[in-house]
């Protein structure tokens, strides 16, 4: 166990998260001003859309529509997912941030129910996709390891098959001459506790200690706060997080697959805690009303109904 790191890096998924999973049609327009209002709060990044088959995913048919209507700010990164060469060669055209990224699942029966493929034959095709990023001249910093805390699917993942697969993503970078800045560990369909994060993110510490350790944390259970304590005690210093709770895996396997744990909240600890994330939380719950309007229905964070404790410390003094 470490220290609490001083900062922590929030990339905000809830635009991909939330409208990739929503059985409400969204008009473009809603989508572009939630993203823009989200760039405005103090993130560093903001994942739009997914470049994927529309008929798996309806709400991603105007991805392309969504990338050229927005007004950038500075200083923000504007990213998509894909998840094969198609989804690829489309984000290349979208004008888009983008970054390469080696996806592996610790499931075999999750890869396949996600992509139709098995372990090997998503090895083969990371491995061409490396060779595409470097022709594009796109670069590769990050793996990101799925269902790195169990499965839908396959049941109960063992560490020992997470650091496996973290080494199949080393090893594939090291073939194109890349040496990766981090390893993501991805809880996809919500498995993880604070005690097997624990497990699982000094396992892949004590493997790899010069790489940074990031998390993709879903609260399908209610222990993506917890999670997300546990991993900064581990020294885990980036997250992935959905403004108001927004998401979940459209091929999680589970109805009631949640979203992301919530960005307002994750905000609201890490400050509470002395630890900066650089996100006005103020504005980041500005959103997570917006959303609520936008989707329609009550939405699941905690911060944005109950507020900061700044008025009350106020009144105190």
């Amino acid at each position: 166990m470490s220290d609490l790191p001083k900062r922590v890096d929030i990339h905000e998924e809830g635009p991909r998260e939330g409208i990739q999973i929503s059985s409400r049609a969204l008009a473009t327009e809603d989508k572009v001003r939630f993203i823009e209002a989200l760039a405005e709060t103090g993130v560093a990044e903001v994942n739009c859309v997914s470049f994927v088959n529309p008929k798996r995913v309806p709400n991603m048919a105007d991805a392309e529509a969504v990338a050229a209507q927005l007004s950038k700010q500075d200083g923000v990164r504007y990213s998509g997912l894909w998840l094969n060469r198609g989804g690829f060669e489309r984000a290349l055209r979208s004008g888009l941030d983008l970054a390469g990224l080696i996806l592996l699942s610790a499931s075999e029966a999750f890869s396949i129910a996600n992509t139709g493929k098995g372990t090997e034959d998503t090895i083969a095709e990371q491995r061409a996709m490396l060779a595409r990023y470097s022709e594009a001249s796109i670069p590769v910093e990050w793996a990101s390891i799925m269902t790195a805390f169990g499965c839908n699917f396959g049941g109960d993942v063992p560490v020992s098959s997470v650091v496996s697969m973290a080494a199949k993503a080393v090893d594939l970078a090291a073939e194109q001459g890349i040496v990766l800045r981090g390893i993501r560990l991805a809880d996809t369909v919500g498995w993880a506790t604070p005690a097997s994060i624990e497990k699982v993110v000094s396992a892949v510490r004590e493997r790899w200690p010069s790489l940074r350790v990031g998390l993709h944390l879903h609260d399908t259970r209610g222990c993506g706060v917890a999670n997300a304590y546990a991993g900064l005690r581990f020294g885990v210093d980036q997250f992935d997080s959905s403004c108001a709770g927004l998401g979940g895996c459209p091929f999680a396997g589970h109805k009631g697959a949640a979203g992301n744990v919530c960005t307002e909240d994750l905000v609201f600890m890490c400050e509470e805690m002395g630890v900066s994330t650089g996100v006005n939380l103020d504005r980041m719950i500005e959103c997570a009303q917006m959303a609520e309007e936008i989707f329609g229905a009550p939405l699941p964070g905690k911060v944005m109904h109950a507020g900061t404790l700044a008025r009350f410390r106020k009144a105190g003094s």
